[in-house]
């Protein structure tokens, strides 16, 4: 069932900007506020509740929530929309514009993953994930594999393809994918890019893992980090 757009703006803050014709100032002035990459972020598997938006960024509060929201809605990066009954509650989602932000993403997730002060340990979305692994796969180490992979990341679940090199990520159920990662994002993440062991996470009970192990302990090496930069002394 289609869901229903609601279509009138929101009243939003006065904001500042930079007036400043570079494109690059303009983007700041439409997505520049703190908050507002991360709020985009969380949608880009889907549309969410506000509830589910704010329970995946701790430290925000539900009024900047709500002006980040906004703004975005305002500058046509998302759109909020009706769940069609007998549900009706109001969801948001990015447009067809918002999504085409991913590169920014990617290319900011590369560039600062290099810095020697970047803490691994702070919480980790299930989106912040997802993103990750869609910006780090190393298409060399990744060109012979033809497999689903599936996440179970508390009540959410995606499966990813891969395949020439490439990987897709689409949420929906894990049946039938070739191995199946269970337990919480920063524990996925501590195998793929904290160098933890799956034996390790499984014993502790920090990760279970169904399915094709050696195919397991084969995708965890796909997605190798950038050296980190060297800073003058």
């Amino acid at each position: 069932m289609k869901l229903e757009k609601i279509t009138e703006l929101p009243d939003t803050r006065r904001r500042r900007h930079y007036d400043d014709s570079c494109a690059a100032a303009h983007a700041l002035d439409l997505i520049g506020e703190r908050w507002a990459l991360l709020v985009m972020r969380e949608l880009y598997w889907g549309p969410k509740r506000f509830g589910a938006i704010k329970a995946s960024l701790p430290g925000i509060s539900a009024n900047v929530l709500t002006q980040r929201l906004e703004g975005l809605e305002a500058a046509g990066v998302l759109i909020r929309r009706k769940l069609p009954p007998p549900s009706g509650a109001q969801v948001y989602e990015l447009t067809e514009w918002g999504y085409e932000s991913e590169p920014i993403f990617q290319a900011l997730g590369r560039w600062a993953a290099r810095s020697p002060s970047h803490d691994p340990t702070l919480p980790f979305s299930a989106a912040s994930l997802l993103l990750s692994l869609r910006t780090m796969l190393s298409p060399e180490r990744a060109a012979c594999i033809d497999a689903r992979i599936g996440f179970a990341l508390g009540a959410e679940r995606f499966v990813a393809h891969l395949a020439k090199g490439q990987i897709d990520i689409e949420p929906g159920p894990t049946e039938g994918a070739d191995v199946v990662f269970a337990g919480p994002p920063p524990m996925i993440a501590a195998a793929i890019y904290g160098g933890q062991t799956l034996e390790t996470l499984a014993s502790e009970g920090a990760l279970e893992i169904s399915g094709d192990r050696a195919l397991a302990e084969r995708f965890v090496g796909l997605f190798p980090l950038p050296p980190k930069a060297v800073l003058p002394d």
